[in-house]
């Protein structure tokens, strides 16, 4: 049997506590997504993530980064993808930066979730608080989330969806992080099922959504 007969084989990296991954096997179960989530891998060991993957029967891979540069780590993460032979990896809430190494290896077939609307607020040091943050020191009246395509730079491949969620009198980092992840769930269940519908045509910067 291929992977094309089985449905889209996903693997998900995580380094947290998962909640856009268990939207993820949730749309999956649900029939929502034609694919299967094979594996999550993880950087951290005790990544709630894990425990997510193992309760719905998924592979889940802990790689330990100690005493590995960044192209050792993504070496081994590279070889452990190979096994599963993923047509897509999706990045949710992993907090490492892919090397090329990886990057182009699955070119426009790996995803990120962002909790911002890019290109504003995103690139290194933009993650978790510090975005939620930043939008709110900066006096945006909205934010949201991007589910783009990844490339050799940190947040910049091209966007595939983004939603939006005003931003309110009184908003702290938390209330608006809250607010933003619900509309990540959303977002991320809605760009993997594009993909895996063959509805996503990336030109350049620009992916078109196939009708």
């Amino acid at each position: 049997m291929s992977a094309m007969d089985e449905g889209h084989r996903i693997v998900v990296l995580a380094s947290g506590r998962g909640t856009n991954l268990q939207a993820l096997i949730d749309a999956a179960e649900r029939g929502d997504i034609k694919g299967r989530i094979v594996a999550v891998i993880s950087d951290r060991k005790k990544a709630f993530a894990l425990e997510r993957a193992k309760k719905h029967g998924i592979d889940a891979v802990y790689i330990p980064p100690k005493g590995k540069t960044r192209e050792e780590y993504d070496r081994i993460l590279l070889k452990t993808l190979e096994r599963y032979r993923p047509t897509l990896i999706v990045l949710a809430g992993y907090m490492r930066i892919l090397t090329p190494i990886v990057v182009r290896a699955y070119r426009n077939r790996i995803m990120n979730i962002h909790p911002a609307l890019l290109p504003s607020f995103g690139g290194k040091g933009y993650y978790g608080e510090r975005v939620h943050r930043a939008v709110l020191e900066y006096g945006c009246k909205v934010s949201g989330c991007t589910v783009h395509f990844v490339d050799e730079e940190v947040d910049h491949g091209p966007i595939i969806v983004q939603r939006c969620v005003p931003v309110l009198e009184g908003d702290t980092p938390e209330t608006l992080a809250e607010r933003v992840l619900a509309e990540e769930h959303r977002a991320l269940v809605e760009a993997v099922r594009l993909f895996c519908e063959g509805r996503l045509r990336v030109e350049g910067r620009i992916v078109r959504i196939v009708r």
